[in-house]
Order: structure tokens, then C-alpha cells, then sequence
């Protein structure tokens, strides 16, 4: 089972559109979703939650469709957005029993647990809390339900590296379980290279690949060197160019790629670089 199929996703605004989005999560895995701000990551994850109304296209999670069966598969998930969304008078205290009737399987144990675990304090009111006490706060409380599906919006933004090695931390403890799956959607790649099993870029609205994440690192390497010794690159080979400062880097399929051209191996940044900026661009399908 998928945990989330999104099939020809369309959404229009004035100025922005969601264009035939599709993608699948597979049950068990991780993945990552990337793309510049403004890209489109939020609106596609606010149509998945219903929060907004898509204009066509279809959306189930665990094979349930996403508007009929609203009630059953939210049960099933947690949501973190890029800040907490409780009122900042409330203390933990107040959203534990807030929270205990919403969730039929709220576990108020569990949920001071992960308090306790993260050191935020479960009597002070969030206005009063740091950033990432308050992220850690939206955190336990996405999970005291005990969820099959996460869906994080840049749940690590803005914070030091210390407190988002810790959250990534227990999306690692989260994803023990075989059945359980995380959508993260996150602008710090170098996260999403510890943790996500399948990589979504998109762009301007559309999905340019999403594919697992060791086959696009595997699959592409980085060539540098001058103009000239460009030219003995095979044209097939080629999916972007972008300057370097002693000449040219390349993006290319390293299978269409002679061993003697010395490669690097590229990171998510680095091709998200290259789709977007790059010289020449050539579909991954090609």
C-alpha cells in the first residue's frame, strides 16, 4: 500500500499554478520533497491535508480518497508545520488535554515522554518558548497519536544544527516501524541526504524527478575542467553546465560517461542546481 498517491494534481492562484503534480510515497520509506520557496512544496502538502481545494486531480492516502474520507486517514497522521500553530497562551499542559479529545488514540504518556526526552518544559506558555522548543513541542504533539504518516513543512528551518540532529533523530526512531512513512519537506538538503530513502524536486509548480535518492547520486556525476576539454564529453552524456571558477562543471549520466573522465558525485543541492540554472537541460527520462 502507498501512503500517499497523488495522481495529475492541479491547483491554479493568479500568478502560480500546481501543474499535473504526481508522485507516490511508498508505505515504509521516507522522502523528501525539495524546491526553491515559492516552488510549490506547501501548496502541494496543504491540498494533500485538505486545507486547500484542488482544482483537479485525484489524492489518497492509504488508498483512501483524501476529501471522502477525511475523518479515518487524519487518525492516521501528524502534521508539522514550519511553526506551531497551538494559541501561544496554551502550555503543553493545556494542548495535551486539548489534544486527548480530538485523537481517539492520544497517548498523554507518550506525549510527556517526548517532552521530557526533549527537555521542553510542560508548564510554560509557547509565547514564552524558543524556536526550537516550540518545533519540538509541534513535534511530540504530531506523534502522541500514535501516527502511521508524518507530514512535515520545513520542520527544521531556522534551527541550530545540534536541535535538528536531534529531531532527525527520532523521525529515525518514528521510521523503525516497517508500516510508518514520512513526507518532509525541507530547504536543508543535507537533512534530507541523513534521512530520506526517495527524493521529489519540484519547480515552479512541476515535478522535474522523484526518484530514490542512492540511484540520482549514483546515476550522475559532476565533471570539471575547461571549455575545451568539455568538448570530448559524448553529447548524450550531458544534462547540464554551469560556470566554475577554473572553467566548467557538468552534470552527466555517468553510465553514458568513458571511465577515464574523473566524476564527482553530486549532492541533492548540487542537482537541483543544475536542473534549475543549468546551460543545457535534458529530461531524466530521456
Amino acid at each position: 500500500m502507498n501512503a500517499i498517491e497523488i495522481i495529475q494534481l492541479t491547483k491554479r492562484f493568479d500568478t502560480f499554478a500546481l501543474k499535473d503534480v504526481s508522485f507516490t510515497l511508498e508505505q515504509g520509506t521516507v522522502m523528501g520533497f525539495v524546491g526553491e520557496n515559492g516552488a510549490g512544496k506547501s501548496t502541494t502538502i496543504k491540498c494533500i491535508l485538505n486545507l486547500l481545494k484542488k482544482d483537479a486531480g485525484n489524492i489518497f492516502i492509504f488508498g483512501k480518497n483524501h476529501r471522502k474520507d477525511e475523518t479515518a486517514w487524519k487518525e492516521e497522521i501528524g502534521v508539522v508545520f514550519d511553526d506551531i500553530y497551538f494559541p501561544t497562551m496554551m502550555t503543553a499542559k493545556q494542548i495535551d488535554r486539548f489534544l486527548a479529545k480530538v485523537y481517539k488514540n492520544w497517548d498523554t504518556t507518550y506525549f510527556f515522554h517526548l517532552l521530557e526526552r526533549f527537555k521542553v518544559p510542560d508548564n510554560k506558555k509557547i509565547e514564552k518558548l524558543s524556536r526550537g522548543m516550540k518545533m519540538k513541542l509541534s513535534i511530540a504533539a504530531a506523534l502522541a497519536h500514535h501516527p502511521k504518516l508524518l507530514i512535515l513543512d520545513e520542520p527544521t528551518s531556522g534551527l541550530d544544527p545540534i536541535v535538528r540532529d536531534e529531531i532527525l533523530d527520532l523521525f529515525l526512531d518514528f521510521m523503525q516501524q516497517d508500516d510508518h512513512s514520512i513526507l518532509f519537506s525541507s530547504h536543508i538538503t543535507s537533512d534530507l541526504e541523513k534521512i530520506a530513502d526517495t527524493i521529489t524536486f519540484i519547480h515552479e509548480g512541476q515535478i522535474l524527478f522523484s526518484d530514490n535518492k542512492d540511484t540520482l547520486l549514483f546515476d550522475y556525476g559532476i565533471w570539471q575542467g575547461t571549455e575545451v576539454e568539455a568538448l570530448e564529453l559524448p553529447e548524450q552524456a550531458i544534462v547540464a553546465r554551469r560556470p566554475h571558477a577554473f572553467g566548467l562543471e557538468v552534470l552527466v549520466k555517468r553510465a553514458d560517461v568513458n571511465i577515464a573522465f574523473e566524476l564527482n558525485k553530486p549532492s541533492i543541492e548540487d542537482l537541483m542546481l543544475f536542473f534549475v540554472k543549468g546551460e543545457k537541460y535534458a529530461s531524466t527520462t530521456n
